[in-house]
């Protein structure tokens, strides 16, 4: 058991930096090719059907690069597609949702005090959002309202802000702003592999026919594309969310998601502004601090306190509360653990528990078992820099309890 949680953790560890590696590189092609969308110049002597022309420097070396709006008149022998960093950065990203939230749900996913669903209910809306959002948005997309993208884009803020909220109904605050987070890169990567790549083989595939590509297909690909530029940023925000329980765990979260994404779009808009060489608008830097500030205000506002359990223990917390060595276990975490995962901290400086994560009942304590294990008993993470001297023997009580706990599973598991 215990080789299990080792090679789960590293498995997790090696599916982020993958996922965080793919990210990178989507966005970093993803802000180039906007930016050089927007530099675009109008010159004498372009070729036939040629939108524009831009020079760079870069490397040691110059770049002349000519846009097409629709395509040359003749396919070129080599022809690189941007995709793969969009398709590897979704996969990763999904892998990691399945690793840490569908196979840790009760710890990261379900919240009792909110709705406490079984396991498979929880992966099931997890999963089944993702694919309803995107549903929902490309029908929007590809209804009159393409015709207008402010209208558009003002009903999806408004959907995303529902949204917000209603994650926060059915999850814990973390999984929530994750999964708005997880919905909206669904969105972008959907953009890329079911409409912004056919649309463009459909160009390809006239050019080698002999026909004039239709202009509609890239017009509607720039619609797709303009939406993933004003989405990267507040996807960005939102999967780092998990980590700071200020914003996670407010009962305002929905509303710091919302100025989030209005942050998206005053940050892009400075730089979209700025790559046309329209001038540079400092205004929606002070718009975006006073955002900023809104949020913070927000967290400290609204800081959501851990709430008494009322329930009854699972099956699996009952093991862990009653594995050999859990009473040891207890009286480590309340003189180690208590200042800081607690309903109300007395930690200054930490306005709510790490993670979420409170050690006051027998229950909190097995709910978040495994955690403990990794953190404080395999590894001395837990507490950090040791500021509260838990000891070597502490520690390894703390793995012999988990230990105890997982090899009576394993016998209750056996025909």
């Amino acid at each position: 058991m215990m080789d299990a949680v080792i090679l789960h953790d590293w498995a997790a560890f090696a599916i982020r930096w993958l996922h965080v590696v793919t990210a990178i590189a989507w966005i970093g092609s993803s802000f180039y090719f906007i930016a050089l969308d927007l530099a675009l110049q109008k010159a004498p002597g372009l070729p036939k059907g040629a939108h524009g022309e831009e020079w760079q420097v870069h490397g040691g070396g110059f770049y002349h690069i000519t846009k097409y709006l629709v395509a040359p008149e003749r396919l070129p022998e080599h022809l690189t597609w941007f995709k793969w960093e969009s398709y590897s950065t979704w996969l990763s990203g999904f892998a990691m949702l399945a690793v840490l939230y569908w196979a840790q749900a009760e710890l990261y996913l379900i919240d009792p005090a909110k709705w406490d669903m079984p396991v498979w209910v929880a992966v099931l809306i997890s999963a089944g959002s993702l694919a309803v959002g995107w549903l929902v948005y490309d029908a929007l997309c590809r209804s009159r309202l393409g015709g207008n993208p402010t209208a558009l884009m003002l009903l999806l803020f408004v959907l995303l802000v529902v949204l917000a909220w209603g994650y926060d109904r059915v999850f814990t605050g973390r999984a929530a702003l994750l999964h708005l987070g997880a919905i909206t890169a669904t969105i972008m990567s959907a953009n890329v592999f079911l409409v912004i790549i056919p649309n463009q083989k459909i160009v390809v595939a006239d050019l080698m026919a002999g026909r004039a590509p239709d202009p509609k297909y890239g017009r509607i690909a720039k619609l797709r594309s303009t939406h993933n530029n004003y989405l990267t940023l507040p996807v960005v925000f939102l999967m780092l969310s998990n980590h700071y329980p200020l914003a996670f765990a407010s009962r305002w979260n929905w509303v710091i998601a919302a100025l989030v994404f209005l942050m998206g779009v005053t940050i892009r808009h400075f730089f979209n502004t700025m790559h046309a060489r329209r001038g540079r608008p400092w205004w929606t830097w002070a718009v975006t601090a006073g955002l900023f500030v809104a949020c913070v205000w927000l967290s400290m506002a609204g800081t959501e306190r851990l709430p008494a359990e009322d329930r009854a223990m699972t099956r699996a917390e009952t093991r862990f509360a009653e594995a050999e060595g859990f009473e040891a276990v207890r009286d480590v975490l309340s003189a180690r653990c208590s200042m800081c995962h607690t309903a109300e901290p007395g930690w200054e400086g930490i306005a709510v528990a790490p993670k979420h994560l409170a050690f006051d009942t027998d229950a909190q304590i097995a709910r978040a078992a495994r955690e403990i294990y990794v953190q404080a008993g395999l590894t001395d993470a837990m507490p950090p820099g040791n500021l509260s001297f838990m000891e070597p023997e502490e520690r390894a009580a703390i793995r012999a309890w988990y230990r105890a706990a997982a090899g009576a599973r394993m016998a209750e598991a056996r025909p």
